[in-house]
């Protein structure tokens, strides 16, 4: 198993870690985790995880680098492992919203190869929407992070281009939706439920929904149409939501989200 050292971990490094030791891709001895504060990594190094506050070294151990610090951090990590990272012997992969592979070899060099990958926090339970896009990786190492990815869900190969729009769709998505099925719940306290069952209620028909869709390859306005009758409740509903912009709010708050995105990184920072 190769080594893999995740500089930087915070909620998107430490779900990474967990959801790849979780589907037996690696073990937890073969993954270094990084933060400047290692005392915060005590329960990972009881689960026999290696962690360093020295991102050098970790980086020099390992064969393949995941970036995962916060965009106006990357320029300092990056000036500290240059000269610990082979293009001969590692991969760098980049998780950081905003920061192209260009960007990442300017720093590293331009012999490294990089792969930019967008996994949102359900890598932690193997249902992340992950996307890739890389513009000088081997077809080989594209196929070994869309494996990587792979067994802790679903993964899409995007153009570059788009990889901060599937910042704004994917990862920033977790909380939108999140934030969907809290309203429910409070929908549901409001008409007579108690907040724990309300929750539930909410949380498992929001699964519901969208395992229909997965399942049944369809269309969601098509389950849409099988639960709306004329005159009905549903109908009634659906659109006293869309007459306070329901659909219009997610719309444009997925694209302020991508254009954030797009803006959290700049060389100077």
């Amino acid at each position: 198993m190769k080594k893999i050292a995740i500089i930087g971990s915070g909620n998107i490094g430490l779900s990474l870690a967990k959801g790849l030791v979780k589907a037996n891709y690696t073990t937890a001895k073969n993954i270094t985790l990084t933060r400047r504060n290692t005392a915060n990594l005590y329960k990972f190094a009881q689960e026999k995880y290696k962690v360093s506050a020295n991102n050098r070294e970790a980086a020099a151990d390992a064969d393949v680098v995941i970036l995962a610090v916060l965009p106006q951090q990357l320029n300092v990590v990056l000036d500290e492992i240059q000269s610990a990272i082979d293009p001969a012997k590692h991969l760098v992969i980049s998780v950081i919203s905003g920061v192209s592979c260009a960007a990442v070899r300017e720093k590293l060099g331009n012999d490294i190869e990089v792969i930019r990958a967008m996994p949102n926090t359900a890598i932690a339970i193997g249902q992340s929407m992950t996307c890739i896009a890389s513009d000088n990786a081997s077809v080989q190492n594209i196929e070994d992070v869309t494996r990587m990815f792979g067994t802790v869900g679903s993964v899409v190969k995007i153009n570059e281009d788009l990889m901060t729009s599937a910042t704004a769709l994917c990862a920033c998505g977790i909380a939108f939706f999140l934030r969907g099925i809290r309203a429910a719940s409070q929908g549901g306290v409001e008409i007579g439920f108690h907040a724990d069952e309300a929750l539930k209620m909410a949380v498992q028909t929001a699964k519901g929904a969208a395992d229909l869709l997965l399942l049944h390859g369809t269309h969601p306005e098509s389950e849409i149409d099988k639960v709306t009758s004329p005159k009905g409740c549903t109908i009634a509903g659906l659109n006293e939501m869309e007459h306070n912009g329901y659909s219009s709010s997610l719309i444009k708050g997925i694209k302020l989200s991508a254009l954030k995105a797009g803006n959290l990184y700049t060389k100077e920072s």
